[in-house]
């Protein structure tokens, strides 16, 4: 099954998150397997490149701060992340379907309250004042 279609599957069964923001987090775990990992080597098959929750919600904000910019949060919010657990509940949407791994420490809490949406994803572009 690739990526679009365990998507869709995910989506007839909770449709609180368009297809956009699986590609986000997906993406954003990329950029964190990248940041803890450093980029795959080519020809060697890929070995454990796990990130905890903290961590994946850390290349998950690089990333789109640096392909969204300003656009960040309302382009989230449109798709239906509004808070760091929403970013868990989509991993772990991808978890169900095989696509994503998991070690057994892996919790759902671990993307509960990591950082405030507005506070990263808005303020560092509002106007600064005095």
């Amino acid at each position: 099954m690739d990526f679009d279609e365990a998507v869709r599957l995910i989506r007839q069964k909770d449709g609180r998150y368009q297809p956009q923001a699986y590609d986000v987090v997906r993406l954003g775990l990329d950029h964190a397997q990248k940041l803890i990992h450093g980029e795959p080597k080519k020809g060697k098959s890929i070995v454990n490149r796990h990130v905890s929750g903290p961590q994946l919600l850390e290349g998950f904000r690089q990333h789109v701060l640096e392909t969204y910019g300003p656009m960040s949060y309302p382009l989230l919010h449109n798709w239906g992340l509004r808070k760091s657990a929403d970013v868990g509940n989509i991993v772990f949407n991808i978890i169900e379907t095989g696509l994503f791994g998991r070690s057994p420490e892996d919790n759902l809490a671990d993307f509960k309250d990591v950082y405030d949406f507005k506070d990263v994803f808005l303020k560092p572009f509002e106007p600064k004042s005095g």
